[in-house]
This record gives C-alpha cells, sequence and structure tokens, in this order.
C-alpha cells in the first residue's frame, strides 16, 4: 500500500511538544531566529504531555536560602546516593532563570511581600497552572519555530553512525514523514501503561501521570542501540484513592498527616532511628504498605483541623491539575464536612511508570545532554540521571541541550536520510494497516499489563518481586513481542495504538532486564526486590545501564556513581537497608527480611 509523503529539512528536530520541547523550540529561534526548527508532537502543543490538565506548583525550585548545592544534597539523599551530581548541579543553576522566563510569558505566580513566590516546600512553590501549557504552546508558535501537530514519532533516522532526523506518521491523516535534521533533541516523556492501571475498564485513563506518554521516545532509542539508564528506578505515586490526584498539594500546603484506619499519624512509628530527619518519598508509600499488612488500612491525609481558607485554595489547586481530585474531595456522600471539618481523605499508591522526570530513568547523558548517540540529545522525563526535575528541571535541560545543538549544528551540512533505512521504517510502520485481522492493540496491551502486574512488581503484588518472576516475565514478554508482527489496524488512531502497544512492550524488555541486574533493595517500594532485601552499597552503588543488540538482547553495563566535591550525609546501612517496625507495637508487621 502506497502513503503520502511528507518530507521536511531542518536544523534543529524537537521530537515531542511538551514542557521541555516548547520551551527548546524558543531558545533556539530566540538564539538565532534563522534557524530552522521543526517540533513533531504526537497531539497539540496547547493541551500535551504531562501538563496537559495544568498544574498547581513548581516542585524544583530554589527558594531564598537554597543553593544549586543543596539541591543536590537534596537529590543525594532522595536517590540514596546513586544520581548524576554533573547533571543535576548544571540543571539546578538553571531552575529559576526558566521560571522567570515563563512567567514572563503569563504564568501566574502568586508572590509574597517581599516579591518572594509563595513556597510549598523546600524546593516547590505555588503556580496558578491550569493554561500553562496554552502559554508554552502558543509561545513555542509564536517564536516562528515549525510545529507539526498530531503526528506520532516512530524512529529516528541513523546515517553513518549517526542520527540525522526521524520519522512518523500522521495519527489522522494517515501520512508518512521523514524528517532530515543536522540536530535532534528527544524530549517524549516517560512511560506509563506499562501496569494494569489503577482503575479499569473506561476509568483506565484516570491516571496520574499521562497515559498518553507511552515510552515512544525512549523505545525510539533503545530500538537504535542507544545506552540507558536506571530503568529499575521505577516511580510509583502516592495518591488520592480513585482520582489518583497528587497528594503534595494537600501534604505540604496544609501539613495533612498521614493516618491509619485508627486515626493513628503512622509515618513516625517506622521512622524513629532517623532523629526526626526527612524520611524518603518512596519510603511514606512503603510505610502505608507495611499499614495494610498490618490490618490497620485503608490510609489517609487527615483534612481534620486544617484552616478552611487554606483547604478551599487546595480545592480550587485540584481544578487547575485534577479536577477529579476536586470533586471527590467536595462529594458530600465522602467527604461530608462535620462540624467545619473535612473527613480524611483516602490514599493508595499508584501503578509503576518509567519517569525520568521523578526518578532516574531514561538515555544516558552528558552534561551538554548528549546521548550515547553523535547527534541526538535528551531532556525531561526522557533523560536519565537525574531526579526531581519535574516541569522547571525540564525547561533547564531543554535550554542545556539547545545551546549545545545550536553550535553543532552550525558546523554541519544539511543531511540526507539513507533510502533503505527509509523504505524500511515506512514498511514496518504501516505494516499493522496491510497485516490480515488478528492481533488487536488492546488485547495485546492488556496482555504486556498482565505480565508486568503480575511477574514484575505492580501494585497488586506490592510492587515486589524476585529473579523467578523476572524471569518469567523476561519469558513472557519475548513471546509477546515475537507476537506483535500479527498486530492489525484499520484506521490510523488505531494504527498510533498498535505503535504505543510496540513500544511499551521495548520499554518493559528493558525495565525487567535492569531490575533483574541490580541485586539488592536501594529503593523501597521502587526497586523492591523481596530476594534481596538489604541494600548493597559495596557492590551496587553503580549506575545500571545497557544498550539493546541488534539481536534484541541486551548488554548490561555498570557505571560508578562520581560524586561532586560536596559534604553528603547518606542514611546509614542499619537505617536504611529495611524500614523497621515499632517497637511498641504488638500487632506490628513483619516484613520479608526484617529481623524479630
Amino acid at each position: 500500500m502506497n502513503h503520502p509523503v511528507v518530507e521536511l529539512a531542518c536544523d534543529l528536530l524537537i521530537i515531542g511538544g511538551g514542557a521541555a520541547g516548547c520551551v527548546a523550540a524558543v531558545e533556539a529561534k530566540e538564539r538565532d531566529p534563522s534557524l530552522r526548527v521543526v517540533v513533531m508532537e504526537k497531539a497539540h502543543v496547547y493541551r500535551s504531555g504531562c501538563l496537559a490538565a495544568g498544574i498547581s506548583a513548581l516542585n524544583a525550585y530554589l527558594n531564598p536560602g537554597e543553593t544549586p548545592e543543596s539541591f543536590l544534597r537534596y537529590a543525594i539523599r532522595e536517590t540514596v546516593g546513586v544520581v548524576r551530581d554533573d547533571l543535576t548541579l548544571s540543571m539546578a543553576h538553571e531552575l529559576n532563570a526558566q521560571v522567570k522566563r515563563v512567567e514572563l510569558w503569563g504564568l501566574p505566580i502568586p508572590r509574597d511581600e517581599l516579591g518572594n513566590p509563595i513556597k510549598r516546600g523546600r524546593a516547590s512553590i505555588k503556580i496558578f497552572g491550569e493554561r500553562i501549557k496554552p502559554i508554552l504552546g502558543k509561545r513555542a508558535e509564536a517564536s516562528g519555530a515549525t510545529i507539526v501537530n498530531r503526528v506520532n514519532a516512530t524512529g529516528l533516522a541513523v546515517r553513518d553512525g549517526r542520527v540525522v532526523g526521524a520519522y512518523g506518521f500522521g495519527v489522522r491523516d494517515g501520512r508518512f514523514y521523514a524528517i532530515s535534521a543536522k540536530s535532534v533533541l528527544l524530549c517524549t516523556g516517560g512511560a506509563a501503561g506499562l501496569y494494569r492501571p489503577s482503575n479499569p475498564g473506561k476509568a483506565a485513563h484516570r491516571t496520574w501521570y499521562s497515559p498518553f506518554n507511552t515510552g515512544a521516545g525512549l523505545a525510539m532509542g533503545i530500538r537504535a542501540g542507544a545506552e540507558m539508564t536506571s530503568f529499575e528506578f521505577r516511580f510509583i505515586p502516592l495518591r488520592i484513592k480513585d482520582a489518583l490526584a497528587p497528594t503534595g498539594e494537600i501534604a505540604q500546603w496544609l501539613g495533612a498527616k498521614q493516618i491509619n484506619a485508627r486515626g493513628e499519624a503512622y509515618l513516625e512509628k517506622y521512622y524513629e532511628h532517623l532523629g526526626g530527619k526527612r524520611m524518603l518519598t518512596q519510603d511514606r508509600l512503603y510505610a502505608t504498605l507495611m499499614e495494610y499488612r498490618a490490618g490497620r488500612g485503608p490510609c489517609y491525609l487527615d483534612l481534620r483541623g486544617v484552616n478552611p481558607r487554606k483547604l478551599d485554595g487546595t480545592i480550587t489547586a485540584y481544578l487547575s491539575m485534577a479536577p477529579s481530585g476536586a470533586m471527590l474531595m467536595a462529594d458530600e456522600a465522602y467527604y461530608a464536612r462535620k462540624g467545619g471539618e473535612m473527613a480524611p481523605v483516602e490514599i493508595t499508591g499508584g501503578e509503576p511508570l518509567v519517569v525520568g522526570g521523578h526518578g532516574l530513568s531514561g538515555y544516558w547523558i552528558d552534561e551538554r545532554r548528549r546521548t550515547s548517540l553523535p547527534g541526538l540529545w535528551a531532556a525531561g522525563d526522557v533523560a536519565g540521571g537525574t531526579p526531581k526535575k519535574y516541569a522547571s528541571g525540564a525547561w533547564a535541560e531543554a535550554v542545556i541541550a539547545v545551546r549545545d545543538m545550536i553550535m553543532e549544528a552550525g558546523t554541519l551540512p544539511q543531511p540526507s536520510l539513507d533510502a533503505g533505512e527509509r523504505q524500511a521504517e515506512e514498511a514496518r510502520v504501516f505494516a499493522p494497516m496491510d497485516a490480515p485481522a488478528e492481533l488487536d492493540a488492546g488485547d495485546a496491551e492488556e496482555r504486556l499489563q498482565k505480565i508486568m502486574e503480575e511477574y514484575a512488581g505492580g501494585s497488586s503484588v506490592q510492587y515486589g518481586y524476585a529473579e523467578g518472576t523476572l524471569r518469567l516475565a523476561d519469558l513472557h514478554l519475548k513471546r509477546l513481542a515475537e507476537e506483535l508482527g500479527a498486530l492489525r489496524a484499520s484506521s490510523s488512531h488505531e494504527l498510533m495504538h498498535c505503535h504505543e502497544v510496540l513500544d511499551r512492550v521495548e520499554v518493559a524488555q528493558t525495565l525487567v532486564a535492569h531490575m533483574a541486574h541490580r541485586r539488592e533493595t536501594r529503593w523501597h517500594c521502587y526497586q523492591e526486590r523481596l530476594d534481596y532485601p538489604e541494600r548493597d552499597d559495596a557492590r551496587f552503588m553503580v549506575f545500571i545501564n545497557s544498550v539493546r543488540e541488534p539481536d534484541g538482547t541486551r548488554r548490561i553495563i555498570e557505571h560508578p556513581v562520581v560524586r561532586a566535591p560536596i559534604d553528603v550525609v547518606l542514611p546509614s546501612l542499619s537505617d536504611g537497608a529495611v524500614i523497621r517496625s515499632p517497637r511498641n507495637h504488638d500487632d506490628s508487621p513483619t516484613y520479608r527480611g526484617e529481623e524479630s
């Protein structure tokens, strides 16, 4: 079958028009208006990516008294030592400047009497961000960049060992896109939908992370042989149950405590050994799991006694990012105010995600955000090694990458695409349209999620896994990958769904390989080896990286952690290896490797 073809040539190609992609386009055109800049976006830049529904805070910002070095110390502690110091520091130096930039574009940021943004947490400020994505998208359009909306990127164009562009197809018109570029920036976001969704059926889209971020940018690099890092550092959000709305607005802004079904504030029980120090983000989820196991669930965020005016502001804030959370809290059947107080809000863990903006997973990059593939840069959720970057960190990484891309592009001639590769990619892209009716993409996606849920640490098994379960996950994923050649699509929309499944399976196989190699438990719930319950600094203070070989096997590479010259204190092994059950509770849970 012949398909209409669109050919474009540019200096800079930006794949993904989310938070990082829009800022990257503006940065490039402001630095050199003569540059030909193309943004390839799967949806529409006005409402795409993680910020599509809006946000109520920017969680990467240097408030007064904070420095790039203090931000790095925070990141080191949160990742229990495994973090790229060089990437984190370079990002932190750019944070406030990029926040100020977007504020000048029209993002409302409330400020105090001294002119400082209103602080929500140590590295967090409040914003009114319901329209943050239209603000970014319209600014990218106004910059003069060419925005190609509703084009699903499928593969990188590589010639003589260098990335020289990308391929894709129109999700509405079915046209094949072949774009050549001197430099390519990937900022397509992470991967949701690898595991069974928290909500079933038609509510499956109600997740915390964008369900349309399907790992396309990661899969493109994996297939091209890029070096990837730290996929085993999954991110699992602790969220308001059913709505899957963020809990930070309640926990940080209102100061609400986590309580169990008995009304007890339970976090302190598990973290007495920290001497009052802040626990790690993942351990809040882990302690919640422990309470369930002990029969003291479900757990809640306690809204009783909070400031009513602040509470009303919080409900309003949810309208700017997660309207379902506001609707749930306003449902009088469940959360009716009694005596002027709001009832507690139930919390739970969501499905595991591959998200480099919260964790470490993504491309292995250098300080300029270059990947291991010449001609390819990465920023935002798709870039690995730097946690806690969120939206403002994605902006910071985007401008760092673009500055380097411009310098290199100025020295290069316009490349041409390899004719044979282009023909092969076009055939691969449209294969489901030409195949006999056999495998439905929805059925394949459910099979993927069942495999990952049961054998690779889904919520139904309380996020734990072991060598035996991972071996089965790998076996079943290989079988599924072999059967995906039978995927069938009868429309461009169904074709997009087919490629989402293909990309997710590719990412899932890499994830399982990384999970199997790290034989310790460093990040509770996120990376929970039931057969290796202790932390092993002597063996695993390293980054777990991988490269997919042409035959589909994955070669594992270890890189030691290189520490910047700053003072930092990690939780000790005795404290951090296993969360200790409280000694003053006779019915405390005994969990896997814990001593009696």
